[in-house]
């Protein structure tokens, strides 16, 4: 399956559902309570994060998309550090805020990573189910997916109103589903269980194919666009009437925590869903956003560059030849896992071993190469008649296939300086016996802070000696 990264920013979300404030203590552990055989944990850091319908929002906004929140909460602490955590990142939050009980908490206590005990604090909610309805009313005129993240707290109590509201204006309904009774996402246009929700509605599965029956029935009893079964080690199950399954296997290299995954699942769908990928696309994508999270600890979000470079990995195209808006974007990328770019420059019309020691050295300038070669006209502006020998896609292509070279990409002027202004590496390298001063483009790298550094060349290795040798023969 073809994957590609949507441009989410034009795509708005609306999430409903049950907030909730993670906390975390993190603290060391070495000796055994005195008072009972339990571990003494001195506390030394406490982390708020968003959870539940929150952290669904806080995934969408990660992603680049913009959302918007409604749910419930106490009138205290923790629905504060909710908004602001929140409001930080760029989600407008729309909370109706009850006096008197308290926002729900899920503490954890943490030690050398490992979760040593939860303690959950939360009331049922004395819900008003129609302000609720006459928020979403009022909030969904130019949003492109409604996301129900039902947790079972008491915020949605007449999803069938938030459904019909929808689909009234062609808006595609996700639902993320709790409880015994499925018949309150009659109508939703994707619901996203995982196993063993589904097989509490369904009874169990023996097999796939058992499942896949069953999912039909439902969909059909339901009236159900589409079902995603999330089945763990097993990867998922994407159900559509009128299609065969598809089934996607499970993408994570080591599970380290599954908290907020399915958060992740249903966040992914619905911001790709809504920049207009198809549904296929869009479960492939989060099954890989998913694959991503399950290595985090507790409940994470996954950032666009997170995924746009699984998405790369995916298809095989995190390193080579690259448009200038593709590098753009793969230097933003890098930048985000905190890697360092290198940039050098050149013609490179003949490869030979000159060239190929002075891009490993490069290469050790740093953690990534950039690579711009010079386009045939100003090769022949700059070397003369009959040059190049090969053509800018031949030489671009035999550069991207040595390993210290990670982007290769082209450029017409004589010059590189205005892919410096654009990309801005953290070092700019050029080989031969120039000062520094004398490097074209070091005055626009050195101005916002970055290096210029001038590397050897391997002597009795030239380009233009060897055409000169071979037009003599």
């Amino acid at each position: 399956m073809k994957l590609s990264m949507p441009r989410f920013d034009q795509a708005p979300v609306l999430v409903v559902g049950d907030v909730m404030l993670d906390r975390y203590w993190h603290g060391g552990t070495s000796r055994i309570s005195p008072e009972a055989p339990v571990p003494v944990v001195k506390v030394e850091q406490i982390e708020d994060r968003p959870g539940g319908a929150a952290n669904v929002a806080l995934n969408i906004a990660a992603l680049g998309a913009p959302a918007v929140l409604v749910g419930v909460t106490g009138a205290d602490e923790a629905a504060d550090s909710l908004s602001n955590s929140l409001q930080a990142v760029g989600v407008k939050t729309r909370f109706q805020r009850i006096a008197h009980q308290p926002t729900i908490v899920k503490l954890r206590v943490l030690s050398r990573h490992q979760q040593l005990l939860r303690m959950d604090f939360e009331e049922a909610f004395s819900t008003d189910a129609e302000a609720i309805a006459r928020d979403v009313e009022a909030l969904l005129e130019g949003v492109k997916v409604l996301v129900l993240s039902d947790y079972g707290k008491g915020a949605l109590k007449n999803h069938q109103v938030l459904v019909q509201a929808a689909r009234a204006r062609g808006i595609p309904v996700l639902a993320d589903p709790k409880g015994k009774d499925f018949s309150i996402y009659r109508g939703a246009s994707l619901i996203t269980p995982n196993l063993n929700e589904f097989e509490t509605i369904v009874g169990r599965c023996a097999d796939e194919a058992e499942l896949v029956a069953k999912g039909a029935a439902l969909m059909r009893e339901l009236d159900l666009g589409a079902l995603l079964v999330t089945r763990g080690e097993h990867g998922m199950t994407l159900l559509r009437p009128d299609h065969a399954p598809l089934h996607l296997p499970a993408r994570a290299r080591e599970v380290f925590d599954v908290t907020g995954a399915g958060d992740t699942v249903i966040s992914t769908l619905a911001a790709s869903l809504a920049a207009g990928e198809e549904l296929p696309q869009a479960v492939a994508l989060a099954n890989l956003a998913a694959g991503i999270v399950v290595g985090k600890l507790g409940t994470a979000a996954i950032s666009a560059p997170e995924l746009r470079r699984a998405v790369q990995r995916e298809q095989g195209s995190e390193r080579g030849v690259l448009s200038l808006d593709q590098l753009l974007l793969a230097i933003e990328d890098a930048r985000a896992h905190g890697e360092k770019i290198v940039f050098t420059n050149g013609c490179f019309d003949i490869l030979h071993a000159g060239h190929v020691t002075y891009l490993e050295q490069a290469r050790a300038q740093g953690d990534r190469l950039v690579l711009a070669v010079n386009d045939d006209a100003s090769v022949s502006r700059l070397k003369g008649p009959g040059r190049p020998i090969n053509s800018v896609d031949r030489r671009m292509a035999v550069l991207a296939g040595l390993g210290a070279v990670d982007w290769v990409v082209s450029f017409a002027e004589d010059t590189p300086e205005r892919l410096l202004e654009l990309v801005q590496p953290d070092v700019l390298v050029k080989g031969g016996d120039y000062g520094i001063d004398q490097v074209v483009g070091a005055e626009i790298v050195t101005a916002y802070g970055g290096e210029v550094r001038v590397l050897g060349l391997v002597e009795n290795s030239s380009t233009t000696a060897i055409v000169e040798k071979i037009r003599s023969k």
